[in-house]
């Protein structure tokens, strides 16, 4: 039977090892490196966590973490590369909820389909949002800040965001809408740069992530003067929320996590989602990263995708009641 067997049959058999040894090749076979990719610069906040997890990865996979920046766009270039690599376990994304949750439903054609493109690795943090003031604002609080705003320019003022149509600008609104201020989002290329033209004094506030500022903040650079979130941050400890100040519906809290293309085999993220389980474990890791305002917490695969929809859900919401139309 064997030497006559029909070309179609030899076909599907060569697929079957082709599929078993995908299946278990990365774990056994692969030497990497393997290509963490981040959707912003250099400098910023999440390129910091994703170097942090990269030293300590690469131990325990046994190969190469190389971090891949590939920014602009707020993540949609890092996410786009992400869906043409092959799906090897060699190639992942480490993104916050902005690029998976957000993103899509504020770009018409992102070129990217979260739900069909990607598969979900595992997560690793949550985080909140904040504003902060530039040195070179005199304000040291909400109230101080809007006041300043209404001396300088009649209630006109600039804010600095990561990425447009982020949860960071329509913070932007929601925070100009409440105090009577025309607040403009000044959108840029990732947390880096926006930070530069703050340390500067070339824009008189920010929002985005507490990771982005919290460095700045206690060197005394920058001030963080409000976060989001149900509580006050262990970090920030004399920093008040927004619902504190009366903005409420801002309290479900972003995420942290790593996202392979879809197809990638099971073996792949079981092996890399355990080698995250155990680097976020590690002391060293763990405070490291809690000292960059992370809510330190690792989620398996399943739950890193349940926390990802609902997170999703809760944005559409919001974006749909602000009438804000895709672009």
């Amino acid at each position: 039977m064997g030497m006559s067997m029909k070309p179609w049959v030899r076909s599907l058999r060569r697929m079957g090892v082709v599929t078993a040894l995908l299946a278990c090749g990365w774990v056994q076979a692969q030497t990497g490196p393997v290509h963490l990719l981040v959707g912003f610069p250099p400098g910023g906040g999440t390129d910091a966590i994703a170097r942090t997890l990269a030293d300590k990865l690469k131990d325990q996979l046994g190969m190469p973490v190389v971090v891949e920046n590939k920014a602009g766009a707020g993540g949609q270039l890092a996410a786009q590369a992400l869906k043409a690599a092959a799906p090897d376990g060699l190639t992942v994304f480490l993104t916050h909820d902005h690029t998976i949750s957000i993103l899509p439903q504020v770009v018409k054609n992102p070129g990217f389909d979260p739900a069909k493109d990607f598969v979900p690795v595992a997560g690793f943090a949550t985080f909140v949002n904040a504003l902060a003031v530039s040195g070179g604002t005199p304000a040291k609080s909400v109230t101080e800040y809007v006041a300043w705003v209404k001396s300088q320019g009649g209630g006109k003022g600039t804010v600095g965001v990561p990425a447009p149509a982020s949860t960071p600008e329509f913070l932007v609104g929601v925070i100009g809408k409440k105090y009577g201020l025309d607040l403009q989002a000044v959108p840029y290329r990732g947390s880096a740069p926006m930070m530069a033209d703050m340390l500067g004094n070339q824009i008189a506030a920010g929002t985005g992530s507490v990771p982005d500022f919290i460095e700045n903040h206690k060197a005394g650079k920058i001030r963080v003067v409000a976060v989001l979130g149900a509580q006050r941050q262990a970090t920030l400890p004399d920093v008040p929320t927004l619902a504190e100040l009366g903005l409420a519906g801002f309290d479900d809290m972003p995420y942290y996590g790593i996202f392979a293309p879809a197809g990638t085999p099971k073996a792949a993220i079981d092996k890399f989602s355990e080698a995250l389980a155990k680097v976020v474990a590690q002391p060293d890791v763990k405070d490291r990263l809690t000292n960059m305002g992370l809510t330190v917490g690792f989620m398996d695969q399943a739950t890193l995708a349940k926390r990802e929809q609902a997170y999703t859900k809760v944005w559409t919401k919001l974006i749909k009641d602000s009438g804000f139309v895709a672009q």
